[in-house]
């Protein structure tokens, strides 16, 4: 390692020299580069290079210091063995074969690769011009070739020793019916917390901190998952307008964390995450992006696929391969229809849920990898792949289950085994809330867990995943602020995001002092986290919703690596009532089985257990009937939720608290009359949005009126009779709601332990 390359005059590499005794045969398995103990396996898949190169460079990745030829081609596989190889050695490919655009071969070995197996990446993208395999400015357009060397520009593969010691960590394999998501970003949550230090801000390593893992623990949620944090790419757009690619979503390799998440060069770092937050019983989910690439299309920059088999990598167009199909927006569409494609997609899910041990993933254009060449198929290899592996069949798997291509929304379309964002949930109780017309029908469908698409194939409840708010969109905060997106900071005149939000402000945007207009908002954020906590389904959180955090009515703030994208953790009094209500709520979610049961919600009567599953109560205190229905005026239901209904599959009376939710969407006070239920003395009220800080659960006789504020959501629980059928059960339900609700009611969230410190002295 110790001879340059020659440059040529016009800044192309000459022929380096290679000490061909050095480079052993080495195995074409397994792919990437791999360190032995002994010395280093290089493997590289290309069905069309007819030459690889290995390009070493000094400990910086700034100087190319050797090049050497993978002498061995097995099962299209490029393959050598470097018994002086070391773990932190930087290297990259130089990929040869013929440059052919309109044949769909887009070969340069001007332009330093990156190993697609690379396990960790060094250095940052420049957006320079000679990282494009054509010349920019030429009258050929990509059908030019560029001669000039990228490799100060691109960035490069690190060796790494993957030993680590996990010590008692174990996976806290969190039930499917009692997990709840919390949605969030490295960067945005740690970037401004009071008790990380400078060096860890924004990086893996604040994630570590004490204080941060006690306020997720404290909140009540299970899993935490994370915007994308594979390696991936600014978008020269953005960079010209001095922004960034703040959420991810614009992978340059699989296998590698982002440099700009790490304090140091190991990744260990990112594994020190995960044991963490194991030992407090968190899960870790991470947003993967599998279905494109930051190579762009025909005009974007070769920097790794696209230089090594762009016709294996990408699916092409058939009768024209100089062009890209473009089901994801994004400008190419990764082909995990070839075999190669889909071992490299199988291969990166394994090493991140084995070697990583992460206990999930949320699979972003989840529809893409499940598409064939004919379109999207339930029976797709990429799904029967995941249903067969031994480890990934026993992760949490939960598709986006929509693109942009055709048919590409596939909402309920997914196979056992698998969650799906539910958006359509997001936008049903939006509109309720706001008090658009017709929606009782749609809400009672959607807090039930959407039978109508997921019941089915012995699919559970838990396969919809519920949510209001995620990182695309408005926060909920603004969701009640804001009648419009405010995103002129994106640089786009405001015309990105979507426009259609479901959003109301109450009659004033943005910020207000209004005390009374402050104190709706904030109940009907209290609507919203009840509504989200008391469906069936798989709950999911957007991190800083629980406490009201804004981004200033910016709905896609994709792109805001500052104080718009990043979370405020300088709380109101406001704020933090809302997180201790948050809490409340999630407590009783857990102590509530009926809310976790593995069974839909149909209304249907079952004549041998002579129990209706669930009741829609109108407000004079009887069922709906047709008219009610049909009535596009009804703003106010109950849902009488029995717990004597069947449980599971074995044929028996339930044993579970009833329960009686109460949504008054209309503006005004709603005089409800408490119905009589089998089994009970009386009604004993738990939540009450327009009175969410309770001491107590005050006692509610049948056939009682009671008057629901305009805009608000209550829950009431069915204190059991005594020596009934079902007491001893119910009344073991009831008292854990009641131990929950008072526990809740006396521990505050923990925000940080500094700011105890700092109040006791």
């Amino acid at each position: 390692m110790k001879s340059p390359p020659q440059v040529s005059r016009r800044g192309k590499p000459a022929a380096p020299f290679i000490r061909r005794s050095r480079i052993q045969s080495g195995r074409p398995y397994p792919l990437g580069a791999t360190w032995d103990g002994l010395g280093v396996n290089f493997a590289i898949f290309s069905s069309t290079a007819t030459k690889v190169e290995l390009c070493l460079f000094d400990p910086e990745g700034k100087k190319e210091i050797e090049r050497i030829e993978l002498p061995e081609y097995s099962d299209e596989i490029f393959h050598g063995y470097l018994p002086d190889a070391r773990p932190g050695w930087i290297y990259g490919y130089r990929v040869h074969g013929p440059y052919e655009p309109d044949a769909g071969h887009r070969f340069n070995p001007n332009k330093l690769l990156l190993d697609p197996y690379a396990k960790a990446h060094v250095g940052a993208l420049q957006w320079d011009q000679s990282i494009f395999g054509y010349t920019i400015g030429s009258p050929d357009g990509d059908l030019s070739f560029d001669e000039r060397d990228s490799a100060q520009f691109v960035p490069k593969a690190r060796v790494v020793d993957s030993a680590f010691t996990w010590g008692e960590d174990r996976r806290p394999r969190i039930p499917w019916e009692s997990t709840i998501f919390y949605e969030t970003h490295v960067k945005g949550f740690t970037q401004r917390h009071p008790s990380v230090t400078d060096t860890d801000r924004g990086k893996f390593a604040a994630l570590m901190n004490s204080d941060v893992v006690a306020y997720i623990k404290s909140l009540g949620v299970t899993s935490v998952e994370f915007l994308p944090i594979h390696s991936f790419v600014d978008d020269s757009y953005l960079v010209d307008k001095g922004l960034r690619n703040f959420w991810g979503y614009n992978t340059l390799g699989f296998f590698a964390p982002d440099p700009r998440y790490l304090t140091g060069p190991s990744i260990n770092e990112f594994k020190e995450v995960v044991a963490a937050f194991h030992h407090a019983n968190l899960e870790v989910i991470l947003d993967v992006v599998y279905n494109h690439t930051a190579e762009g299309n025909e005009n974007g920059p070769t920097i790794s696929f696209k230089g090594i088999d762009n016709t294996t990598y990408y699916r092409l167009m058939p009768d024209n391969p100089r062009y890209y199909i473009n089901d994801t927006g994004t400008g190419n569409t990764v082909n995990t229809s070839h075999p190669r494609v889909m071992q490299l997609v199988m291969d990166s899910l394994r090493y991140w849920a084995g070697e990583m041990r992460v206990d999930g993933f949320r699979f972003d254009l989840a529809t893409i990898l499940a598409r064939e060449p004919t379109g999207f198929s339930e029976e797709s290899s990429f799904l029967h792949a995941c249903q067969q592996d031994p480890l990934l069949s026993q992760v949490k798997l939960i598709a986006e289950p929509w693109d942009c291509g055709p048919g590409g929304y596939q909402v309920g379309r997914f196979p056992p085994g698998w969650a799906e964002w539910n958006d359509g949930y997001r936008d049903t109780v939006r509109a309720f809330w706001r008090g658009d017309d017709a929606m009782a029908p749609q809400l009672a469908d959607k807090i039930s867990a959407s039978a109508d698409i997921f019941d089915k194939r012995g699919r559970k409840p838990w396969a919809s995943v519920n949510f209001i708010t995620a990182h695309d969109g408005f926060t909920l905060h603004d969701l009640v602020c804001y009648n419009d997106k405010h995103n002129e900071a994106n640089g786009e005149d405001n015309r990105d995001g979507h426009s259609h939000n479901l959003s109301n402000n109450y009659g004033h945007e943005g910020p207000s002092d209004d005390a009374e207009l402050t104190e709706l908002r904030f109940r009907q954020l209290r609507n919203f986290f009840g509504t989200l906590l008391f469906s069936r389904g798989t709950p999911m959180l957007l991190a800083g919703d629980e406490f009201a955090r804004t981004q200033g009515g910016n709905n896609n703030a994709y792109a805001q690596d500052n104080e718009i994208g990043w979370i405020d953790w300088d709380v109101t009094d406001e704020g933090r009532d809302l997180a201790q209500f948050v809490q409340k709520l999630i407590r009783l979610r857990q102590a509530l089985p009926m809310l976790r049961r593995g069974r839909f919600l149909h209304g249907d009567y079952d004549e041998d257990l002579g129990v209706k599953d669930v009741a829609w109560i109108t407000p004079a205190g009887v069922e709906f009937e047709d008219a009610d229905w049909d009535d596009s005026n009804t703003r106010c239901l109950g849902v009488l939720v029995d717990g004597r209904a069947q449980s599971a599959g074995i044929r028996r009376v339930g044993t579970d608290a009833t329960m009686l939710l109460v949504f008054n969407a209309h503006h005004d006070v709603v005089n409800f009359r408490l119905p009589a239920a089998a089994g009970g003395i009386n009604w004993r009220m738990v939540i009450d949005t327009n009175q969410p800080e309770q001491d107590e659960l005050p006692s509610f006789e049948f056939e009682t009126e009671y008057m629901v504020t305009g805009r608000s959501f209550l829950v009431f629980l069915l204190e059991p009779e005594e020596n009934g059928q079902i007491s001893a059960e119910a009344e073991r339900s009831f008292t854990y709601v009641s131990e929950a609700f008072m526990h809740a009611a006396v521990e505050r969230v923990r925000f940080a332990l500094t700011e105890e410190r700092e109040k006791s002295g």
